[in-house]
């Protein structure tokens, strides 16, 4: 199977601007590819999964990725999806969230021996000419047809500053400054990013006279109709230190049912015929699938050992999941002195703590309407004392509903 066709096949294949022509030239030998990620925040999150494993399937295919850190287009922030202007990071910050994205990263790509390349857009970006710049680039753009563009259009009504119209001349600049110095012929993002890439399409033809290409990937969302990534704590953020390794395994086996297939395809290597036997899998039986989805893809982003973790934890505290045991100590936790357990907490007391519940008063209510569990048992008196009698191997177990646990460990 061809380059282009297992994107297609996956699932990463929305809009394309020669379809025949891309995968002609992706057939054809060797070639570079980029995808541009701005560090507007201090880790990737589950929205930059698709990005990954589309650049990462490409340099298992023979290819060459460049990932390409916004570290200059992030000092103006990207307009497209957005309803109102990004803040303006200092650009210490940007600096900093950009090495966590290069570890990040790492774990997609193999930067190693010219297989691939770990580019910063502040290199070209943050010294440019103003004068210049508008002179040779700038006078290639119809403010017309900037703003016939879908990220534009949608902003007009709630503002658009001028700052964020330079954006799209920005990137076009990335894609043509990529073509020159490292024959780089295709762009690829999500489908929110077909504008700006179009745009550069377009500059290296009016300057170059040269054919590129354009791809973007569809946006995920789940089953039930929810943002994918979307959790009660916020984004599901690829760092460990943001989300657990534990969080983040939980997050894919409690997907939807439907889902799991196409999440297969997406966010793992499998081969695409043990997705096709895992997805046939009904009943209680969907949960083999649904863990090899939630290890695979924690593996990938936070390590085997991380992984196995994990999936072990998950089996303890769900049992009747693959009637395997497991080990709870990768459950989210934090000590607690044994002489105040002796002494007595207050239930909710104890889930605030825990960061189960962010209030008394959220507390509260998880404990009248019958979502507090603490050792097995579920509580549902407000005044409830939680002591020894709840240890269980020197910690004590506190769930929230059905899939969110949490261990204070004796000590």
């Amino acid at each position: 199977m061809g380059a282009f066709e297992t994107l297609r096949v996956r699932g990463f294949v929305s809009q394309c601007s020669n379809e025949a022509g891309l995968k002609e030239f992706l057939d054809g030998g060797r070639r570079t590819y980029y995808i541009g990620f701005d560090p507007t925040a201090n880790s990737l999150h589950v929205g930059h999964l698709v990005q990954l494993f589309s650049m990462a399937h490409l340099q298992r295919a023979g290819h060459i990725p460049i990932a390409l850190v916004g570290g200059g287009t992030s000092r103006i922030g990207d307009p497209s999806g957005k309803t109102e202007m990004r803040r303006i990071l200092p650009v210490e910050t940007i600096r900093a969230n950009s090495e966590r994205f290069r570890v990040q990263m790492s774990r997609f790509l193999d930067f190693s021996a010219g297989k691939g390349l770990l580019l910063d857009n502040a290199d070209w970006l943050a010294d440019l000419n103003y004068i210049e710049f508008l002179r040779d680039i700038g006078r290639h753009f119809s403010v017309n047809r900037m703003l016939s563009f879908e990220t534009y259009k949608m902003r007009l009504d709630t503002g658009l500053s001028f700052i964020e119209f330079n954006y799209q001349i920005l990137q076009a600049y990335d894609y043509l400054t990529l073509y020159r110095s490292h024959d780089c012929r295709l762009q690829m993002g999500g489908d929110d990013q077909w504008g700006n890439i179009v745009a550069g399409m377009d500059l290296i033809r009016r300057v170059e006279s040269e054919e590129t290409f354009a791809l973007t990937s569809p946006l995920v969302t789940r089953a039930d109709g929810q943002k994918m990534g979307k959790t009660e704590k916020g984004a599901l953020f690829l760092d460990p230190e943001l989300v657990s390794p534990y969080e983040f395994y939980q997050y894919w086996i409690n997907v939807p049912d439907a889902d799991v297939e196409k999440l297969l395809k997406l966010f793992t290597f499998l081969p695409l015929e043990e997705i096709t036997r895992l997805a046939a899998l009904r009943g209680q039986e969907i949960r083999v699938a649904k863990e090899t989805l939630a290890y695979e893809l924690t593996g990938i982003v936070h390590g085997k050992e991380a992984a196995e973790g994990s999936r072990s934890a998950s089996r303890a505290v769900f049992p009747s999941g693959g009637g395997q045991a497991g080990d709870l100590k990768d459950v989210p936790s934090k000590p607690l002195p044994r002489p105040e357990l002796e002494e007595g907490i207050n239930v909710l007391d104890l889930f605030v703590r825990s960061g189960l519940a962010a209030s008394k008063s959220e507390a509260r209510r998880l404990v009248n309407q019958g979502g507090a569990t603490v050792a097995g048992k579920s509580i549902r008196d407000i005044e409830h004392t939680v002591g020894p009698e709840a240890l269980e191997q020197d910690a004590v177990l506190l769930r929230k509903g059905k899939k969110r646990y949490f261990r204070f460990i004796i000590e």
